[in-house]
């Protein structure tokens, strides 16, 4: 991720928790600069907390590890734009969103996926009526 901006003066690198957490300190150990984690509001927005700050002006890069619709990238994009903050990229670790993922900047996610994702009324495994399980809930 670090080496694809590189050449960008990334100032200060952003993770929506809690996917984005880790992938933005070592994104920002590897880029010699601050990294930060935003979370979710009450209200559905992401905001940066806990005493950091985003100065105005900061080059950012966003990084998450997966993007299926982007929502979660999107929110704390907003967030750091409305902190007067520049969105230089956005990388991920996995693109799951069929390339449907689209953002207003320099984009690099390291691994594109195509996986099908169903309606309920179009879902093969539903009209079989075989039970969805929850991963938390296999034994392994």
């Amino acid at each position: 991720m670090a080496d694809r901006f590189r050449d960008d003066d990334i100032q200060l690198v952003v993770g929506p928790a809690t996917g984005g957490i880790l992938l933005a300190y070592e994104t920002a150990r590897q880029l010699g600069c601050r990294g930060v984690f935003a979370e979710k509001e009450a209200d559905g927005t992401m905001a940066v907390k806990r005493g950091f700050r985003i100065d105005p002006g900061t080059r950012v890069l966003v990084v998450e590890d997966i993007v299926t619709t982007g929502g979660s990238v999107m929110k704390a994009v907003k967030h750091v734009e409305d902190r007067g903050a520049e969105v230089v990229g956005i990388s991920v670790l996995i693109d799951r969103s069929g390339g449907k993922a689209n953002f207003d900047c320099k984009y690099e996610p390291l691994t594109p996926l195509s996986l099908e994702s169903f309606d309920p009324a179009d879902c093969p495994l539903c009209a079989q009526n075989v039970d969805l399980v929850e991963p938390d809930d296999m034994i392994v």
